[in-house]
């Protein structure tokens, strides 16, 4: 199976509005409450394609409890850590016009207590699996080397990597080796302290990423498509239709998920890559903070060109 860690998980909040403009009123047209954490994304992205997968997070306080009965209706099987302090609220503002805000909060500090029953059960279960998804940020306190001792231990086992994260977090685990890591443009251009405009910009910093030890690297271009510099020494592009984006949060956790369970699915890199890109492509179509399914996702997928660079 197909095994996803979301170690900061969140109630998402997702407000509907008619515009977002600067020192004006906005009028609310709706309001969603859902699970959030994009390695949960990540599980129902690859349950709706008819992957197997697990989704384990933590869970604590009236937040928690809300995510317990929000993932208690999705199809695909959780497992949950509990914790004291508060999981976090993430809000997202977006309008008609494909305009987004996303304001994350930090999330609780973890207890050492808390986190060995964290890692200890990531473990136990990665003895089921053949990928391991280690998806989001870390809860404050929690060590940068918390994810890579969790690649190191997956590698012992054979069971591959996907890791999706930022910051200090992503420097520590790249050391240890990930099968894939899968940044997006803003993240890659904190990852090598500069600004990344052109392709031969992109190009560099998939390969330079590589360098620092990921065996594969995806880098997400947002409506441009992806990169992607793969182990073979290969590197290639995908570039998705043009497409009317009307929330393009999220688009990101469907990108690796369906890498994932593409590449879970013996395809071949460059296919898994075209797989992503069309994920991506056909969730930030959906209105608010959705999923494409598998029929969306492969409509747009047939209009994904694919092209080798080197």
């Amino acid at each position: 199976m197909i095994l996803t860690l979301t170690a900061n998980p969140a109630i998402d909040r997702n407000v509907a509005v008619d515009r977002l403009v600067f020192e004006d009123r906005a009028y609310i047209l709706s309001t969603r409450e859902s699970a959030g954490g994009r390695g949960i994304n990540a599980s129902s992205v690859i349950h709706s394609y008819g992957g197997p997968t697990l989704a384990i997070a933590i869970c604590g306080g009236k937040s928690g409890k809300l995510l317990e009965g929000f993932l208690s209706q999705a199809e695909f099987p959780c497992e949950f850590v509990r914790v004291r302090h508060e999981i976090r609220t993430n809000f997202t503002i977006a309008d008609k016009n494909g305009l987004a805000i996303k304001l994350n909060e930090h999330g609780p500090a973890l207890s050492q207590p808390e986190l060995s029953r964290l890692e200890k059960t990531v473990r136990h279960r990665m003895k089921e699996a053949t990928w391991l998804l280690l998806c989001g940020s870390v809860p404050p306190g929690v060590p940068a080397e918390f994810y890579a001792r969790l690649i190191q231990a997956a590698s012992k086992l054979g069971v591959k990597t996907l890791l999706d994260t930022d910051g200090e977090a992503v420097e520590a685990a790249l050391e240890q080796g990930p099968t894939v890591v899968t940044p997006n443009q803003p993240e890659a251009e904190r990852l090598l302290n500069r600004a990344l405009l052109t392709r031969n910009h992109f190009q560099e910093a998939a390969e330079r990423i590589r360098g620092m030890g990921a065996k594969n690297v995806i880098l997400s271009l947002g409506a441009r498509g992806a990169l992607g510099a793969f182990e073979d020494g290969s590197i290639w592009e995908a570039v998705p239709p043009r497409i009317d984006a009307l929330c393009p949060i999220g688009a990101g956790d469907a990108l690796a998920a369906a890498y994932a369970w593409a590449a879970h699915d013996g395809k071949e890199a460059m296919d898994a890559l075209r797989w992503g890109v069309a994920a991506g492509t056909a969730s930030a179509r959906l209105p608010g903070v959705s999923f494409a399914n598998l029929q969306q996702t492969r409509e747009i997928y047939g209009r994904v060109e694919v092209r080798r660079l080197n």
